[in-house]
């Protein structure tokens, strides 16, 4: 029986010399291949393609619909060019007629800033009040002290005495109502009218300067 002899040399067998590149030019002398390419950039446009007849057909059927479930175009719904109206915060009459309808608006009103400018403006007019001297009714004589004055007058005169109610007896189980003692002796400022007070003492202390 014949044996053949298998010499394994590490390198796989091939039938054909590989055709080794010829680098002497110094760059590749082989054009570049544009059928990839082109088969690339035509399945690209037919995508494209489809893609946007699929858009415009969904955006129609979707049309269609909302039309159908929206009725009839009316008055309300019909398109309004604004450039027409002109730019509200440069013209003056605007502004006015605005700010006439601000004014004239019934309360309650929105809010524009929290609030935090009408607290203020409300503890201001109770200070204004509660410091200073005031007609209640001028007709019948009556003036409004201010609270200074007011606590001066209550430690010296005193609180008047109310008289003795009699009391029912209480029911098994209930208690006599105890007033507490209130944790403040007034309201106490915001924050922001604390701010605000701070940028007047401020203010004041440079012009003074």
């Amino acid at each position: 029986m014949p044996m053949h002899e298998h010499h394994d040399s590490g390198h796989e067998p091939n039938d054909k010399a590989r055709e080794q590149p010829d680098a002497s030019k110094g760059y590749e002398a082989s054009d570049v291949r544009i059928s990839g390419v082109m088969v690339f950039l035509v399945a690209l446009s037919i995508f494209a393609v489809v893609a946007a007849l699929l858009a415009y057909g969904l955006g129609k059927v979707l049309n269609a619909r909302m039309a159908k479930e929206d009725g009839p175009r009316s008055k309300w719904a019909q398109p309004v060019d604004v450039r027409s109206l002109g730019n509200l915060p440069s013209s003056p009459e605007l502004q006015n007629k605005m700010a006439e309808l601000t004014q004239s608006f019934p309360t309650p009103r929105l809010q524009t800033d929290d609030g935090n400018q009408d607290v203020t403006d409300l503890h201001a007019r109770e200070d204004l009040l509660l410091d200073n001297y005031s007609w209640v009714d001028q007709s019948q004589g009556k003036v409004r002290i201010p609270i200074e004055r007011a606590m001066e007058l209550l430690a010296q005169r005193g609180l008047p005495v109310a008289s003795v109610v009699p009391q029912s007896p209480i029911m098994t189980g209930e208690q006599r109502p105890t007033v507490a003692v209130p944790l403040t002796n007034g309201f106490a400022r915001t924050g922001y009218e604390l701010d605000q007070a701070a940028a007047g003492a401020s203010g004041r202390a440079e012009r003074n300067k």
